[in-house]
């Protein structure tokens, strides 16, 4: 179970990095819609795991790539928005979400 202080910051590295993607990298991955859904923070707060849908753009597993080569530089710019209110930044480790169209494929079995 995840303590307060583990939300807290998982919340905030999530609005952030929601921001981020929405404003500040359009230059490194164009026009696809990148929404974080979930962050998870280590106990030690040293580790955040960032899982995201993508959406717009034809292939998710070059995108997903492509957010793993930017890892720094998406660090960086969270690390300007957030260095008053944690101690350390987090390392990012990024994941896809596919919970979406598993919900989807789901409904539509149960449709058939």
């Amino acid at each position: 179970m995840d303590s307060t202080r583990q939300l807290k910051v998982s919340r905030l590295i999530q609005k952030e990095l929601g921001e981020i993607f929405q404003r500040e990298t359009r230059l490194l991955f164009g026009n696809a819609l990148i929404t974080v859904t979930q962050v998870r923070v280590s106990a030690d707060l040293s580790v955040a795991k960032v899982y995201v849908s993508l959406f717009n753009c034809t292939d998710t597993k070059v995108l997903l790539k492509l957010i793993q080569e930017h890892t720094k530089d998406v660090r960086m710019k969270l690390s300007e928005r957030i260095k008053k209110q944690v101690r350390i930044i987090p390392n990012l480790v990024f994941f896809q979400d596919d919970s979406l169209d598993y919900a989807m494929r789901i409904d539509e079995l149960l449709k058939k």
